[in-house]
């Protein structure tokens, strides 16, 4: 049973360091794969420089719509990163899903990557994560509630400590303390 809607009409620091544990599924018409989140980054509105909402033409109706849908971008024009809206509507916020542990479908993911499937990197980053799910841009604006991409509970106990530091791999507000991931965790890219 995928997520409430109500899961993402909160704050999206909130949103972020709650997706941390919970199954990002993707149904496909081959394969159904799926992984446990274990890391995340906060994007804020305009105030956020990082943030698409800052400065990406575009992108504004999405982070000022209803949490709970999918942003799909593509960045450096090659790796399709995918994103979490967070909040209620007019209230602009993304989450970054940036790293998955493998559980379900990992010889499909593995086919995808082209990489072995017991390897840490096999969803581990943004844009691997994607190629091993399967997620391309026709997912942006996918419905994270019901469909071919959803986000699931915790399929176990909470019970995992949570690291919180500044984002990765971008050049501005690089202070904010906006990333979080599983501490100790083998996935986590980096």
């Amino acid at each position: 049973m995928p997520l409430p809607r109500r899961f993402y009409l909160r704050p999206t620091r909130a949103v972020a360091r709650d997706l941390l544990g919970c199954i990002l599924v993707s149904r496909r018409a081959r394969a159904v794969t799926a992984g446990r989140i274990v890391e995340t980054e906060a994007y804020l509105g305009p105030e956020d420089a990082a943030s698409h909402a800052a400065f990406r033409p575009g992108s504004h109706d999405l982070f000022y719509g209803e949490g709970g849908f999918a942003y799909v971008y593509l960045n450096y024009g090659i790796h399709c990163c995918l994103n979490a809206i967070a909040g209620r509507f007019g209230q602009p916020g993304c989450v970054l899903i940036r790293a998955l542990e493998p559980v379900l479908g990992l010889s499909m993911m593995a086919r995808r990557r082209r990489v072995a499937a017991h390897s840490a990197r096999l969803a581990s980053g943004p844009g691997n994560l994607t190629r091993a799910l399967g997620i391309t841009l026709r997912d942006n604006r996918a419905d994270l509630t019901h469909g071919r991409l959803t986000v699931e509970p915790p399929d176990g106990l909470r019970n995992f400590r949570v690291a919180v530091g500044p984002r990765v791999g971008i050049t501005r507000a690089v202070e904010l303390r906006l990333r979080f991931w599983i501490t100790g965790s083998r996935f986590v890219s980096r």
